[in-house]
């Protein structure tokens, strides 16, 4: 380097050093200089009470957080979306006065986000993560949005400590990594110094946060929300979507490997399935509360790290979802798209959850910065289907032409319009709930316990799931470099199940605890993807074949597979067509290059009596890779030569000629989805 050049860079150096600042050992502040007493809590009437505008602390470190990155939101910023619609089964009038909830003959055009949160716009779909479900109902009341993600429970008690997640779960800022990841030295600190976390985390290190499709992930509102009826009675609500397909999930190395073969997995199934007409389905169910029961339970009812035991809050199922169309644009609909748990209408109304209470400023502050101003309500994906109008005008992006001199409340020149409507003429009311309490920054006693439903969820698992989330941590804690944070993870879950910490302790090469352990035996089977719903509906299956196949066999086999809704789709070393006995030939959909096992829910060996070693080699890595998956397989005729001899006579296995009796044994085995008790070595 030059001489010029370091005198160069020094000065450049030494300008930037007056920004530089070192945080550690430093008293917290506001960004005036304001020594900070608490960052806990936000500030309430009263314990369970609301937050209160008066909070300055919270909206200046909710408002930087929410302006921290432009254009790409900063959590949730991969997504995919789909158009559809919603409608009843029953009339909801006796819980709800909201509109498109009363007459089951009504469907409402409803358009669905799903998401990942951590990662970037680019990133990865198949990543360990929670996933983002909202849905914004167009109705014609005015658009709700239900803001939900397919995890029940969340990290956080108060959203005030939502920055600090969300930069503790992001790359860390000294290196920018890792992407879409919480394998990391960060995000576990975090975990083990915020316990009210515990929940949240054992969801998020089980077969949940790996869906296998966003056809087959439960989504819920996560919120305790209120129905309220036209004669002002009112319930506790948590929403429910419940996917007609199933829950069902990948494995821990498939999902890697589609992370690199094909980081559009997600939204491709999505894109493909509505294209090929299999529409996606959910069913919304509520689990309702009574009021004067809202102190008759083992849990907070307003604690959004808890979830209400289906088993002792029953799940209403109350209509269907299903999309059905694809958007013709993504960015003008799927990333222009603002959803904000403050859009409700008549008949739902808030509670004082304090994560809740803190979303209900934090997300139209988003949209301010991410699309530009105040006008975003007016882009096509956002504008309610029936009319609006006030006295807010101008400001980035304005659209609408206002005609008229009046822009103000009240007036005599446009005869004091647009005015304010009575409730009973369709005007929102805010539930008239009691508050009293003192200014506190502090958190109700019935918010501290925060293991109880953490031990009920892995006392809820399966063998294979709770193996599985031994293995989820045992990767995770093996990716982070501090041997303090991973010891501290491992007391903290020995409050969860001693087992379950000294498993993934000993994996990691920490020490294992004596001590700790949980006294809940308490279990949910609804948690457990064992009990889910299980069909061979939309299952892809990759067909190993090669020239001169069996014709009329496989072309039934094939047949049969479509019949039940299942896509097959062929696989061979070279595209083009694969010619069979009998004249009948078939048009290949993948190479081995192109297609790869983990694309796939099963395997079905044709394989041909014209193939050669390479062709063989190649299949059988497809074959060893599904049967590693726990995948279904199937195999007839010379495709039985591709069957290892230590695959025969596992379970999910089926391998014979007879046509009739192979199809119906291979459609069990699809609809089963996995055959946990196979064994891998």
């Amino acid at each position: 380097m030059s001489e010029k050049r370091k005198v160069d860079a020094n000065s450049k150096n030494e300008q930037l050093e007056q920004f530089r600042v070192d945080d550690q050992g430093k008293p917290m502040t506001t960004n005036q200089g304001l020594k900070v007493a608490e960052d806990e809590f936000s500030l309430k009437a009263g314990e369970r009470g609301p937050t209160l505008m008066e909070d300055f602390h919270f909206r200046e470190k909710m408002t930087h957080f929410d302006h921290e990155r432009i254009p790409e939101r900063i959590v949730h910023a991969r997504g995919f979306a789909a158009h559809g619609e919603f409608e009843l089964y029953e009339s909801m009038k006796e819980y709800t006065k909201a509109g498109f909830l009363q007459d089951p003959s009504v469907k409402t055009p409803v358009f669905v986000r799903f998401s990942t949160v951590a990662g970037s716009r680019g990133s990865a779909e198949t990543v360990r993560d929670a996933r983002g479900f909202a849905t914004k109902f167009y109705t014609e009341e005015g658009n709700y949005d239900l803001v939900g993600n397919n995890i029940p429970v969340f990290f956080i008690q108060d959203a005030i400590k939502f920055p600090d997640l969300v930069h503790a779960l992001k790359p860390e800022p000294h290196n920018e990594m890792p992407q879409a990841a919480s394998a990391h030295d960060t995000f576990w600190d975090f975990i083990a110094n915020n316990q009210e976390s515990a929940h949240m985390v054992m969801w998020a290190m089980s077969d949940r946060s790996i869906p296998r499709s966003f056809r087959m992930m439960e989504g819920f509102g996560v919120h305790t929300f209120r129905f309220v009826n036209e004669e002002g009675q009112a319930h506790f609500v948590k929403f429910h979507w419940k996917p007609v397909l199933g829950i069902h999930s990948l494995v821990w190395d498939e999902a890697q490997k589609i992370s690199g073969k094909d980081p559009d997995f997600h939204r491709g199934d999505l894109w493909d399935s509505i294209e090929n007409g299999d529409f996606p389905e959910y069913e919304l169910g509520v689990q309702l509360i009574k009021e004067a029961d809202e102190f008759n339970f083992d849990f907070d009812v307003l604690d959004p790290t808890k979830l209400w035991p289906e088993e002792d809050v029953p799940v209403k199922i109350i209509g269907k979802m299903t999309l059905n169309r694809n958007v013709d644009n993504v960015f003008a609909e799927t990333e222009q798209v603002a959803f904000h748990p403050g859009h409700v209408v008549p008949g739902i109304d808030f509670t004082n959850d304090p994560l809740l209470q803190g979303r209900l400023f934090s997300y139209t502050d988003t949209q301010l910065i991410r699309l530009g101003g105040p006008n975003f309500h007016e882009l096509p994906i956002n504008r309610p289907v029936c009319p609006f109008h006030n006295n807010q005008r101008d400001g980035y992006g304005r659209q609408t032409i206002n005609r008229g001199q009046v822009s103000y409340h009240k007036n005599s020149l446009a005869a004091n319009t647009p005015a304010p409507v009575s409730e009973e003429e369709g005007g929102f009311v805010h539930y008239q709930e009691k508050v009293e309490g003192r200014k506190v920054r502090s958190r109700s006693e019935s918010f501290k316990d925060h293991f109880s439903q953490a031990t009920m969820f892995w006392n809820s698992m399966s063998e294979p799931e709770k193996n599985h989330i031994i293995e989820a941590f045992s990767f995770e804690l093996g990716k982070v470099e501090s041997k303090s944070v991973q010891q501290q993870v491992v007391d903290m879950f020995a409050n969860v199940n001693l087992d379950l910490a000294k498993a993934f302790a000993d994996a990691i090469g920490a020490t294992p605890p004596q001590k700790g352990g949980s006294e809940v035996t308490k279990s949910s089977p609804a948690l457990s993807q064992e009990n889910t719903t299980k069909k061979p509906d939309t299952r892809k299956v990759g067909v190993i074949i090669g020239h001169n196949f069996n014709g009329p066999d496989v072309k039934s086999v094939l047949d049969s597979l479509k019949a039940e809704g299942i896509q097959p789709e062929l696989i061979s070393n070279k595209l083009g067509k694969v010619k069979g006995s009998d004249h009948i030939e078939l048009e290949i959909d993948h190479t081995f290059l192109t297609g790869e096992s983990v694309l796939f829910d099963a395997i079905y060996a044709v394989g041909g009596s014209d193939v050669d070693k390479k062709f063989e080699k190649d299949a059988k890595y497809f074959m060893n890779e599904a049967f590693s998956h726990f995948k279904p397989i199937g195999a007839t005729h010379e495709g039985k030569k591709l069957v290892e001899e230590d695959m025969k006579n596992s379970p999910g296995v089926v391998v014979e000629d007879h046509t009739d009796s192979f199809t119906k044994k291979f459609i069990e085995a699809i609809s089963a989805h996995r055959h946990w008790d196979r064994k891998v070595i």
